[in-house]
């Protein structure tokens, strides 16, 4: 019996995926194998030794300490693309709002409270309406920093608006490289497609390297006028920086889903409360995601979509004896050492697999029969090793 520690609202699509036969479910649980929560913070919190992976629902994981779990042997699984089309619709939301009167021009309505005379509002409106005047997507330049799940469900709608689209994306992966569309034209650099772009929208990760990406300096080399929309990650935006470019009259407009003081009762911004994904879709999505993850690495050893270890996963076949799993440091010589423990015990393996990544790396082997307590202590003494398991 596996044992879930849930933090947050889970979703109850999502909470299923846990069979009752094989797992038990709790915000409130001893020794849980496995955590599993949206934006609940664990660092500094102590981590019970039992624990043997997190999954996020969502797609971030500011909220986790990934490389202080990483070192425990702890994978770290997120839910990338689960809330890609709620985001992506947020976007063109604001991208719709950021080139039109839409919001000046609902406030101006709404505050003609001391007419009482329809004729006479429409008159005045008729006569106003141009003070909301703006401009329409089709034609302009949209863009996109970050081509993964979200960036390309963006560029497909953006190209069925008529507009032209380009991106750039220093990290841009085969997968990913299949789904965009092939009108999108991609930028060498991010200066290029700063100074192409009449629409800028952000989605990349939030990581040390992205940190500040857009800042005084890739402002100066933006379009005059330039609507730039951050639905990525808070980190990634100097808003100080957009400030005084909106103050110069370079920048035109700034939308995001990240409110800060400096940001409020400006007209030039429109700031959201972080409701990029959510929408009921995406959260049971990507609890469904995150639940299914952890069912597949706790029963089976499989890793997807983790963002502290390789991807791995290997068929079981129900003939065979048990499973063996383990983490090491990623340093030569250690599987041959594992290796050399199983043959010395005569334990036969069957299949194996190994990947790295980074400085971990991780083995799935299948062996003809359990391994031994003996063997399992043995296993876990080997040099650089993390974590072992048997399943």
């Amino acid at each position: 019996m596996f044992k879930i520690k849930t933090y947050n609202a889970i979703s109850v699509k999502g909470l299923n995926r846990f069979s009752r036969e094989s797992y038990e479910v709790a915000s409130d649980i001893g020794a849980p194998d496995a955590y599993i929560l949206r934006s609940h913070k664990l660092h500094g919190e102590p981590l019970p030794e039992s624990v043997k992976a997190v999954a996020r629902a969502g797609a971030g994981t500011n909220n986790v300490p990934v490389e202080e779990y990483t070192k425990k042997g702890v994978v770290v699984f997120n839910s990338p693309g689960a809330n890609a089309n709620a985001v992506k619709e947020l976007v063109l939301a604001g991208m719709l709002l950021g080139s039109r009167g839409i919001i000046s021009g609902m406030q101006y309505v709404n505050g003609l409270t001391h007419m009482t005379d329809a004729d006479e509002m429409s008159k005045l409106l008729e006569k106003e309406k141009s003070n909301f005047a703006g401009m329409e997507v089709q034609g302009k330049t949209l863009g996109i920093v970050g081509l993964g799940a979200i960036g390309s469900l963006i560029a497909d709608a953006a190209l069925a608006l008529g507009m032209n689209v380009v991106g750039f994306d220093p990290a841009l992966s085969v997968e990913a490289a299949w789904r965009l569309p092939n009108q999108v034209g991609r930028m060498e650099n991010l200066q290029s497609l700063l100074a192409r772009s009449d629409f800028i929208t952000l989605h990349v990760p939030a990581i040390p390297q992205t940190k500040h990406l857009i800042n005084a300096d890739t402002l100066k080399g933006c379009k005059k006028g330039a609507v730039l929309l951050n639905f990525a990650r808070e980190a990634i935006v100097d808003a100080h920086a957009v400030v005084d470019s909106l103050n110069a009259g370079h920048l035109g407009k700034y939308i995001c889903d990240f409110p800060e003081p400096i940001l409020l009762n400006r007209p030039d911004v429109l700031a959201m409360p972080h409701i990029g994904a959510s929408t009921e879709e995406a959260e049971e999505n990507c609890a469904i995601m995150a639940a299914d993850q952890l069912v597949d690495y706790l029963e089976n050893g499989n890793i997807k979509n983790s963002v502290n270890f390789p991807a791995v996963s290997m068929d079981r076949t129900q003939s065979i004896g048990s499973r063996i799993t383990f983490s090491n440091e990623n340093v030569s010589g250690v599987l041959g050492h594992v290796l050399s423990v199983l043959a010395d015990h005569k334990v036969n393996v069957v299949d194996m697999v190994n990947k790295s990544r980074g400085d971990v790396a991780y083995n799935i082997i299948d062996v003809a029969q359990g391994p031994s307590a003996e063997v399992v202590a043995a296993l876990t003494k080997v040099e650089h090793v993390i974590a072992v398991r048997v399943i």
